[in-house]
């Protein structure tokens, strides 16, 4: 390949290289004056040069920054998501609660195994059993990360009167999300439960509850 002024001649070279010929131009008529070699003749090229140390820390702390963004970026995408589904299936045992209200007029009871006495799904027992006994969860509601004891979803139905409750309401259940990753302690868009003597809002990222009357 011969290049011209810009403009490329296909010609074949024993070498299979490329030759850059050094033309003058005088009264329109090309003169050449010289040529250079391509590296593959083992000859540096004229009027090129490598980038300096200066700009090779500069493009190495450029790429370095756009892929701590990027990770940042997608971590939080990861975050939200995650707390997307758990809001999703807070919905789903909410409304598997209320379809069982709906066929025994009461709350699952609390079988006191899991954390402080609250029932934690993720084990299959507890509060959740009985759901998914009544085909009302098709299966456990595990939670994308914590699934231990404790859980990250709880449930209690409390006793009629409890914490200074209505009497008149009857028993009602508290459920909570423990940790939502995107939120503080309330996520601020929580319903919210509490007693005169009581708010659990303060003791989950997201609750609710319900009375059976």
């Amino acid at each position: 390949m011969i290049y011209i002024k810009g403009i490329a001649l296909e010609r074949d070279l024993a070498a299979d290289g490329k030759i850059y010929l050094d033309i003058e131009m005088k009264n329109n008529n090309p003169k050449l004056t010289g040529f250079t070699p391509t590296p593959k003749f083992g000859v540096s090229l004229q009027g090129k040069r490598g980038f300096t140390l200066i700009e090779l820390l500069v493009v190495i702390s450029i790429i370095g920054f756009l892929t701590t963004t990027a990770v940042v970026m997608l971590d939080s995408a990861r975050k939200k998501a995650r707390d997307a589904r758990r809001l999703a299936d807070f919905k789903q045992i909410q409304t598997a609660l209320g379809l069982y209200y709906d066929t025994y007029n009461r709350f699952p009871d609390s079988d006191f195994a899991g954390c402080g006495g609250w029932d934690a799904s993720g084990n299959g027992t507890g509060f959740i059993h009985p759901l998914i006994t009544e085909k009302l969860l098709g299966k456990d509601i595990i939670d994308p990360i914590t699934n231990y004891d404790c859980g990250n979803y709880r449930y209690y139905r409390y006793s009629v009167g409890d914490y200074g409750c209505d009497a008149s309401k009857g028993a009602y259940y508290v459920l909570g999300i423990n940790d939502l990753e995107t939120s503080g302690n309330p996520a601020p868009s929580s319903p919210g439960w509490r007693c005169p003597s009581r708010n659990w809002q303060g003791e989950f990222d997201w609750v609710t509850g319900g009375f059976e009357r």
